[in-house]
Parts: structure tokens; sequence; C-alpha cells
């Protein structure tokens, strides 16, 4: 008979015979079989008619009301007496609490849940379900293939990049005698840059034969409607992207075009600080203080600070002062020609702007600058696309900091399998309707 309590507890298949408290006030639930299927053999489907004994068990199960709860589910044993069948004896099971499970199947699928939607570690949904490690990791694990997609939505922006998943090991080379990297551990990501989707997946390994895999195991149709590819100046996701998907726009994220700038531009001021001081800069030699208001964009200082800037340059040491002011003059022509994006520019002032930037590298001498220049020249292509779409690869690199997240808080991973699953369930949550900012 179905009652109250048995409503409220919410186990299907099982009914309520009484609660009673325990010593430290637990309530203590006796269960029993209400489920006619449950006296069907699960090999022949046969209904049993002679009982063997009678069992009790213990499955853990989710707090009834917020209030912790101990289940005893007394069950019978039956005797299987279809002639065609090898199965003897079977004991009554139901959906929430099959055979040889000690834990219900809610408390399973919440424990799971709480890693892959609620961005816990396995130790803090074992902890607070009160469960084992491993029970936690396969109940995440089995989560995590119903929730995920099979297969990733079509996308029109695609973003490639590679974030390292442990420090690289090194050995010695007797022939070489050198220092070598014997193990060196990255995941390239994909990223829908366009969509909602978030981490497309992940492949181990930085070569351009493992994109050009994961992408050659998607469809077609799915690699025709992709229109537009963001990397970094990587090589690597060049040549893969040429190899698999050679109809789509490569643009370059216009932040690693700036990284180069400003390393260029700290790289001349040490240069020449230990040419002319003859040792590293420090605290006390201005060119060293203003290190930090170098790399800043002139276009975010007000006109005074900028003036300000440049007299200080002009008072250092003639041999500091002259290519630190060449360098910076050339990262701000940079900058201003990055500037042009999102503002639908013409060619004649994208070519005045890019002539000028080359024209500063060239009147410079400084070997610095000659690389940018030169690195400019070859990535000119994907640094245009960027000035005609504005489409960058910031959402590759918000989900490499997620990455980093899941794997700091986990203390590392062990195994890569498992270490893109836990990492591509943290990334979609917010497609998969779990996350709120709010």
């Amino acid at each position: 008979m179905v009652n109250d309590t048995t409503r409220l507890l919410g186990l299907d298949g099982l009914v309520v015979d009484r609660v009673r408290l325990d010593p430290d006030g637990v309530p203590v639930v006796a269960l029993s079989t209400a489920d006619e299927q449950a006296q069907c053999c699960p090999d022949c489907g046969v209904r049993a008619r002679r009982v063997k004994d009678w069992v009790t068990t213990r499955p853990r199960d989710l707090p009834v009301a917020g209030r912790a709860t101990r289940l005893r589910w007394r069950k019978r044993r039956w005797h299987c007496d279809h002639g065609g069948c090898r199965r003897r004896t079977f004991t009554e099971q139901v959906a929430q609490v099959p055979a040889r499970h000690r834990v219900t199947a809610r408390l399973r699928q919440a424990a799971g849940a709480a890693v892959a939607d609620g961005a816990r570690t396995v130790v803090q949904s074992a902890r607070d379900h009160d469960l084992s490690w491993p029970v936690v990791a396969a109940a995440f694990t089995a989560h995590a293939g119903v929730v995920l997609p099979d297969e990733p939505e079509p996308v029109e922006v695609l973003g490639i990049d590679e974030t390292r998943r442990g420090r690289p090991k090194w050995v010695f080379d007797q022939v070489s005698q050198a220092w070598q990297s014997s193990v060196d551990r990255w995941h390239v990501g994909m990223c829908d840059l366009s969509g909602g989707q978030g981490l497309l997946g992940q492949v181990e390994g930085r070569t351009a034969q493992v994109v050009i895999d994961w992408l050659g195991h998607r469809s077609q149709t799915w690699r025709d409607q992709v229109r537009y590819v963001a990397i970094d100046m990587c090589t690597i996701f060049k040549s893969a992207v040429r190899e698999a998907l050679p109809h789509a726009i490569l643009v370059v994220d216009h932040f690693h075009v700036v990284q180069l700038a400003h390393q260029a531009l700290n790289e001349v001021r040490r240069r020449v600080t230990v040419q002319v001081r003859g040792r590293r800069g420090r605290a006390g030699d201005r060119e060293w203080d203003l290190r930090n208001r170098l790399t800043r964009s002139a276009r975010r200082m007000r006109a005074e600070r900028v003036d300000k800037l440049c007299d200080e340059i002009a008072g250092l040491p003639a041999g500091i002062s002259v290519p630190v002011l060449a360098a910076w003059n050339a990262k701000e022509d940079l900058l201003d020609l990055l500037a042009l994006a999102r503002t639908h520019p013409d060619r004649e002032n994208v070519a005045r702007l890019l002539h000028r930037f080359y024209q500063r590298c060239a009147d410079s001498g400084l070997p610095e600058l000659a690389r940018l220049a030169t690195t400019i020249e070859i990535w000119w292509p994907q640094i245009l696309a960027f000035l005609h779409t504005g489409i960058t690869n910031a959402g590759s690199e918000g989900t490499n900091r997620v990455i980093k997240t899941v794997a700091r808080d986990a203390y590392g991973f062990r195994n890569p399998i498992n270490q893109r699953l836990r990492t591509r369930c943290a990334t979609t949550r917010k497609s998969r309707g779990h996350l709120n900012p709010a």
C-alpha cells in the first residue's frame, strides 16, 4: 500500500513500512518491495513462485527534507524454476536500487552532477554525499556521458588554442651535450566562438596531425560551415587549418600581436641598459622605473601623461633614450594599426599605418624591431583578416583559464582522458544551463 511517507521518500518500487529513530536521532526507514516486476527473473523474465530466503540491505540515499536517513530494505531471494534458465536464484531489485548496488541511483546521479554541473571536485562531492572517491568518479563519468553531446553542433567561428597540462621533463643528451625535452604534455582545445557551445573537444599533443585528425572526425557538412578560424601565431595550427579547412579564413588574435610588440620593446630596453650601464636594470634606473608605463597604450593615457613620458625617455642617457623611444614609437604605430579593427577601415588607411610601422622599424636599425616587422609581414594576411572581422580568440583563452582552474582544484590529473572529460563539463556548463553568474 502506498502511503504518504512512501510518496515523500519517492523511491519507485519501494514502500515504507515504518520509521523509527536511532539513538543518535537519525530516522531509520524500513522498506519492502511494492513492484511486482521485481519478482521476475532478470534473465528469462519468468515470474518466480518460490521464496528461498529474506535478506536486508542498507542502500545509501539522499537526505529527505534536508535530513539524513538510513534505509533498511527487507527483500526476498527467489528460486527461478524455469527449466531453460541458467540462473537458479535472484534477489529483488528496482530501478532506483539495482542488484548488488549499495547506493541509490538518484544519490549516484546527484554526486556525478555535482562534479559535472556544480563545478565541485570529486573529493568535495564525495564528502558532501558521504561516498568514496571511486564511486563519485564513476558516477561523474556516467553522468558526463549522458549530458555531453556526442558530436558538436556546427560552428561558424572556430577557435584553436593550446594549454600545457604539466611541466616538461628534461634529460641530458650526451651526444649533443645539451638538455632536451623528453616529455612535454599539451592539450589543444577547439572552441565555439560564434555560438554558446564552449569547448567542443580536446586532443592530446601539440602537433598539426592531432588537430587534423580531430577535424577529420567531423562530418564534411560540419567542416564546410566553418568560415573563420581564430588562432595565435602558431605555425602548427596554421598548417593544420590549411590542410583540414582550406576554405576557412585564418584570423590571428591581436592580443598575441600586442604581446610581441611589448616583448620587443622590453628586449630593447634590457639590452641597451646592459650596454650603457654594464648591468641589468634595477630600481633607481629611470628606464626600469618606466617599464610598465612603456607597455601601456598611449590611447589609454591623457595627453599630458604621454608628453611627460616622452620627456622622461628623452632625459635618459643617449645610448638608452634613442633606441627605447624608437621601440616605443614602433609599438604605438602597431597599436594604432590594430585599433582600426571593427571600424570598417579602407585599404588606403590600413596601408598608410602599415607603411609607417615598417618605416619606423627600418629606420631604427634595431634587430628586435627588424624581427618584429618580419613577423608582422609573415602573418599580415591573418592580421588583416582581424582588422576586417574583429574576431579574437578571447573565448579560447577564457576556456584555458577554466581548464587550469579545474586542474589546480584537482591537484593535477594522472589520466588525460579524465582531465579532458572534467574540462569539457566545466567549460560547457553555460551552454547546458548550469551556470548562473547572478
